[in-house]
């Protein structure tokens, strides 16, 4: 018996390749009924998800942008229907953390979105799937946001952004780090990460031990620290294989249920890709 789906996209996605791209979905859900919705601006997911009937599935399509958006605005209870996500990001981190490279399976959306942990930034309260970044990963996205801003149409490339970001323009800060009660402090601190999984920022292996299904639910923190600019700037191009753990004097990972993160000055932060400008600390919950 074919199936209904509702196909959720958001064209914004992948530098606005889903719009093209998600019609993919023709061919691996052949010989089903396929509605597709585009999301505009101002979509409420809520209401969307009110909607939805007991003889039909949603297929979410975007980036951790969207699965951000989604989960911290639909309801509880509407998170039991069966939910879908097809990977038509630009970083698409929680497929890779899934499914490695296999950008075009469809995953199970339902068995991941329970019991996610919460981080609190300037006073709100939201879940996130991936990752919080705080350091030089936000300032990143601060500057892509201030460039896409100025030219819609133009893809975002974040590596050189960091490159330039650690070589000169980046100001690094202290930063005090509290898991599950016990402090530690940090001088000249690039970033520091706290992670549901193991990628964030298109690829990169913050916490190549963190497992997102692990029993405890335990969250893992990397900080990232260095004196002068060229060696760090060398550890920390081998955070796309995981290998700047290696380096235990500037690369430190904790692990714990509750964190909270201080700076000595303000910086952005990054939930799932998400920025937020003027944070100087966050508190995340497994």
């Amino acid at each position: 018996m074919n199936a209904k789906y509702l196909i959720l996209f958001n064209p914004q996605s992948g530098n606005r390749s889903a719009k093209r791209n998600v019609y993919q979905l023709d061919e691996i859900l052949a010989n089903n009924e396929l509605n597709y919705v585009e999301m505009s601006n101002v979509f409420n997911y809520k209401s969307f998800m009110h909607d939805v009937r007991d003889d039909e599935r949603v297929v979410l399509c975007g980036g951790d942008g969207t699965i951000n958006r989604f989960i911290n605005e639909v309801d509880e209870s509407d998170l039991r229907k069966p939910v879908f996500y097809f990977p038509l990001g630009s970083g698409n981190d929680f497929n890779r953390d899934i499914h490695g490279k296999a950008d075009t399976v469809l995953i199970n959306l339902n068995n991941y979105i329970n019991n996610l942990p919460l981080v609190t930034i300037n006073g709100k309260t939201r879940k996130f799937i991936n990752g919080v970044g705080y350091g030089i990963d936000g300032w990143c996205c601060e500057v892509g946001d201030k460039i896409r801003a100025k030219n819609s149409e133009k893809p975002i490339n974040y590596t050189p952004i960091a490159i330039k970001g650690a070589l000169y323009q980046y100001k690094k800060t202290n930063a005090k780090l509290t898991v599950d009660g016990k402090e530690y402090n940090f001088k000249n601190v690039y970033l520091c990460a706290t992670m549901k999984g193991r990628f964030y920022g298109g690829g990169m292996m913050a916490c190549p031990d963190q497992d997102r299904a692990n029993p405890a639910r335990t969250l893992s923190v990397l900080v990232f620290r260095g004196k002068g600019r060229i060696r760090p700037l060398i550890i920390f191009s081998k955070i796309f294989t995981g290998e700047h753990i290696k380096f235990s004097k500037n690369c430190m990972v904790f692990t714990g249920k509750d964190i909270k993160v201080e700076f000595d000055s303000p910086r952005a932060a990054q939930i799932d890709g998400e920025t937020v400008l003027g944070v100087t600390s966050y508190t995340a919950h497994a």
